[in-house]
């Protein structure tokens, strides 16, 4: 823990079982605002349970504490999480094809005027959301399964910021992208901690963890293996920690 910040959201001996599977082993971490934190590790070495619990998806075990802005939380729905200003955007995207920008931003909270749906509300605020993250998606009229993949990554994106919130978790939010469409979403996660938004980015892009991360949360095994800050974060260090070449070396000093 570093004892110079205050962190936002503190997470303490988290645990998490399925049947005889430990998914998660005593999960100790703070998030801070303004800093990009990547999640990097193999297929099931916790990763999606780690920012499911924060999205409110799953359950924890007893005696997980977590611990927002210094007073325990309790996350039991994705609403808990929400309300504590916490919001995901899913690799899937979980979009609505057949729904445009507007419709699909809204989706479930759509704006009312004398009992009726406030359509230009809700275009203003639209626009407004894609040009405060600095995102070009034209026609935002069109449905959204004709958008490209960049297009797409900045409606979910701007659906997950529509209720302002203090903590946004990314999966995978450049997997299938383009290079050009990698720079933009990359761009707009960087511009997300500068507004002091504590930014949780899953990725398996070693080019992009090492070039635009704070600090790098290497899970192996369900466990910690490594908090990676400064000149450690190499792609060499994050392999080995991820392969378990470093089996025995200690972290990085002030890690939690």
């Amino acid at each position: 823990m570093d004892g110079s910040r205050k962190s936002i959201l503190s997470i303490r001996n988290l645990n998490k079982h399925y049947g005889g599977v430990h998914a998660l082993i005593d999960v100790s971490l703070d998030l801070y605002r303004g800093e990009q934190l990547f999640i990097v590790g193999d297929n099931g070495a916790g990763k999606s349970s780690f920012v499911n619990v924060l999205a409110g998806i799953i359950l924890p075990d007893e005696g997980s504490e977590l611990y927002y802005e210094g007073e325990r939380m309790r996350l039991k729905t994705p609403r808990d999480a929400m309300n504590y200003g916490i919001s995901t955007v899913f690799q899937d995207l979980s979009l609505c094809n057949n729904l445009n920008a507007y419709q699909n931003i809204f989706l479930g909270r759509e704006l009312q005027k004398r009992g009726r749906m406030n359509m230009p509300q809700m275009k203003h605020k639209t626009h407004k959301l894609f040009e405060d993250i600095g995102s070009n998606v034209p026609n935002p009229g069109a449905p959204a399964g004709t958008r490209s993949g960049g297009q797409r990554q900045a409606i979910a994106i701007g659906r997950s910021l529509l209720e302002k919130p203090n903590i946004i978790l990314l999966d995978e939010p450049t997997a299938a992208l383009g290079v050009i469409q990698r720079k933009q979403v990359s761009g707009l996660t960087e511009r997300l901690a500068r507004e002091n938004c504590a930014v949780v980015v899953v990725s398996q892009d070693m080019k992009e963890v090492v070039a635009s991360a704070d600090r790098v949360v290497v899970f192996r095994l369900g466990r910690i293996a490594a908090v990676l800050t400064g000149e450690d974060i190499t792609h060499e260090n994050i392999v080995a920690y991820i392969t378990g070449a470093t089996e025995g070396r200690h972290m990085s000093a002030g890690t939690f």
